[in-house]
């Protein structure tokens, strides 16, 4: 087989078509906090409650998603992505009404919960295709395609280009055409592009009811997959790391007296995570994502355990972009694994407990960097992300085992496929 690389996996027969609609649906979900953040402050005058508010959306976010991405695998991508974002327009729409009439902070809440609860996974939706996509002939004896990895790199980057694009248009129709503005925009972008991506049926990922022998199969929660609840605690420390970074990044940029600073010091961080998700998808890597992720998370460790000892923009930018090169191939790692110990009938589920781990991480995070801070100081907020990938790295180590193969009990992709009942090795590292 060529050298997998970028070019080989955009050439997959199908893939343009849910890759620009899937582009366009998930501009969204990096929108809705800082937009509920602005349009909250400037109703309320109070960071604190706009802080709590999205934290209620992330929060909700994180425990409903599984639940969406599990109803995904049984009954398919656009069963459950058509009324979700219908109910996620209409909650997101409520929510801004409720702020610009002054309601009090429980309508709020009641109104937030919903929205964070309905927000599409569209992300885990687009890496389960490519999973479907690069299964069968192009994996060979295991049914595993090299591109995987690839794949993975390419939604890494993919994400965090959202994540550069998403706030930066929710901040300049808030600021520049009205407060509102930016969660208008949010909930129209949803609702149009999650449609669109839900007109794709071809590309959507066989589910259980079509076949009847895989709807037999008892149904397993992907949580219950030793592997993923490790993984799911190795993306709650990414989770720390992206909102540690978030509230001392604006911390410190206000204690120097430069608050416009903080824009060039995270978009440094972002464009690290960028550069090593496109590097870690162009290499041909000899070493399992086992071990590439134990090694790159030790990495990101020893990078975050610098942040709080910067002193000036100069090095703190220049640690945030090595924070941000070390995150992606962790990441990507993770994505990888999900392909080799879930099987096809729970894999958007899984994606999903991964993505919500990390909407968790991040809200805790904001929650605790923000208190730290407020209390010792911008340095003292840093501390949050090295103790949260500390912990996780841990766990990544002491439970690195369970990340080796498919539990005994749970059909392989192939298997669930064809309705066989014997299960193929699958070797991962």
């Amino acid at each position: 087989m060529k050298r997998p690389g970028y070019g080989q996996l955009l050439r997959t027969p199908g893939a343009w078509t849910f890759l620009l609609p899937g582009f366009a649906a998930r501009q969204p979900f990096a929108m809705l906090t800082i937009g509920i953040v602005l349009l909250v402050q400037h109703t309320t005058g109070s960071y604190g409650t706009a802080g709590a508010v999205a934290a209620v959306t992330g929060v909700s976010m994180a425990l409903f998603a599984p639940q969406s991405g599990k109803l995904a695998d049984r009954f398919g991508q656009r069963a459950v992505l058509i009324p979700g974002v219908l109910v996620h327009t209409a909650s997101v729409s409520l929510l801004t009404a409720l702020a610009l009439a002054g309601a009090p902070l429980w309508a709020l809440f009641a109104a937030a919960v919903p929205s964070g609860a309905s927000v599409p996974q569209v992300g885990p939706m687009v890496r389960a295709r490519w999973a479907a996509k690069l299964e069968g002939p192009q994996g060979g004896a295991t049914g595993r395609s090299p591109l995987m990895s690839t794949a993975a790199a390419f939604e890494s980057v993919t994400d965090e280009f959202t994540f550069v694009v998403g706030p930066v248009l929710a901040t300049a129709l808030c600021t520049g055409v009205h407060p509102a503005a930016g969660l208008v925009a949010e909930a129209f972008l949803t609702l149009a592009g999650g449609l669109l991506f839900a007109a794709q049926k071809r590309t959507q990922p066989a589910h259980g009811l079509l076949d009847a022998a895989a709807a037999r199969q008892p149904r397993t929660s992907a949580l219950s997959v030793p592997g993923v609840r490790v993984l799911a605690v190795a993306f709650l420390g990414i989770g720390s790391v992206f909102g540690g970074m978030q509230v001392s990044l604006t911390a410190f940029t206000e204690e120097i007296g430069n608050p416009g600073a903080n824009g060039l010091l995270y978009g440094l961080f972002a464009a690290g995570n960028m550069l090593a998700g496109i590097a870690v998808g162009a290499i041909a890597w000899k070493t399992g994502p086992r071990r590439r992720l134990i090694v790159g998370y030790a990495a990101l460790t020893v990078a975050a355990s610098l942040l709080w000892s910067a002193q000036s923009v100069a090095l703190l930018g220049a640690l945030g972009l090595v924070v941000g090169l070390c995150i992606a191939p962790a990441l990507i790692s993770g994505y990888t694994l999900v392909e080799s110990l879930v099987p096809a009938s729970a894999r958007t589920e899984a994606f999903t407990w991964l993505t919500g781990a990390v909407a968790l991480g991040q809200a805790a995070a904001v929650t605790a960097a923000g208190r730290l801070a407020d209390g010792y100081g911008s340095a003292a907020g840093f501390l949050v992300p090295l103790g949260g990938t500390a912990l996780a790295l841990v766990t990544l180590v002491a439970l690195r085992s369970r990340l080796a193969a498919r539990p005994a009990g749970l059909p392989t992709a192939r298997t669930v496929a064809r309705g066989i009942g014997h299960r193929v090795p699958v070797t991962v590292d």
